[in-house]
């Protein structure tokens, strides 16, 4: 396996401790199905973000890319292994972390800035200091003058707008993305990667970033982490030697660009064909 100039490919360097943010160390997470089956979704996982990094994590459909953040939040336990925050072992739900769902998590019965202004004041800030802090961070996402709007009243784009305005806000150490852009229509969804990236390189946060889209991933990060079929484990890991500041609408012609996806779609394409197969032979099986 050979990579673009600059590149490291399928090599797995961790940061050195006192630089990490995250850190799942020889991880394992295995649960109980309903119908009384032992699966299990990751496993030997090792994978580290330094702080103020950006990580993609790309795999196949169903290969415990969200598990591995239920780890990162504490929503989940590993079976065995560590997973650590800034050098400690996770316990519990971490008010360091900021998480952008796939869906859109806004409070349908609150306006614009009363969902943006929530975060801060379930920390207990006061309202209206809440208020004057969500109206600052209404205008950086592009939304002044609809503050009073409902999410029923908002486009899919401008709702995801509210979402990350809603964990800006909080000053998120850690931010952990789960496809927050896959509902969206192409144009809104590359509009939408360059305001993250804008909102983000204002900030210090270490990002998780899981997409099924490569040409997202390579365009926002600063490293890619390729997963194997389910049970996942760590296949390769990219660095993205990109310039930033970046504009993704610009960058899926550059060369480079071209260059490092190729390489990095021909080892992801060993792992989705991998789970096609193992698809269509169970789909086989219960006919």
């Amino acid at each position: 396996m050979t990579g673009a100039a600059s590149m490291t490919v399928g090599q797995i360097a961790p940061a050195p401790r006192q630089e990490a943010a995250i850190e799942l160390v020889d991880v394992t997470r295995s649960f109980v199905t309903p119908d009384g089956k032992s699966l299990t979704a990751i496993r030997d996982f090792n994978m580290t973000v330094r702080r103020g990094e950006f990580v993609a994590v790309v795999g196949p459909t169903g290969c415990g890319k969200s598990t591995t953040l239920s780890l990162i939040t504490g929503l989940a336990q590993p079976t065995s292994g560590e997973v650590k925050l800034f050098g400690s072992p996770v316990v519990g739900i971490d008010p360091r972390i900021g998480f952008v769902f796939q869906q859109d998590a806004v409070f349908p019965w609150r306006n614009v800035l009363n969902n943006v202004a929530a975060g801060p004041m379930f920390r207990g800030l006061g309202r209206a200091e809440a208020q004057s802090l969500a109206h600052d961070w209404i205008k950086r996402v592009g939304l002044t003058g609809f503050d009073k709007h409902y999410p029923h009243q908002l486009s899919g784009g401008m709702r995801k707008r509210v979402a990350l305005a809603q964990t800006f806000i909080n000053g998120p150490e850690i931010l952990l993305m789960d496809e927050p852009f896959s509902a969206l229509d192409v144009q809104t969804r590359v509009f939408m990667q360059d305001e993250l990236l804008g909102l983000w390189e204002s900030s210090n946060a270490s990002v998780v970033f899981v997409t099924h889209d490569l040409e997202e991933a390579i365009g926002l990060a600063d490293k890619v982490v390729v997963l194997t079929t389910g049970p996942a484990t760590v296949k390769a890991v990219y660095d993205i030697p990109l310039p930033r500041p970046r504009v993704l609408s610009e960058l899926r012609f550059d060369p480079q660009f071209v260059e490092i996806s190729r390489v990095i779609w021909d080892n992801l394409r060993e792992e989705v064909m991998v789970s096609y197969q193992r698809a269509t032979s169970q789909a086989q099986a219960a006919s």
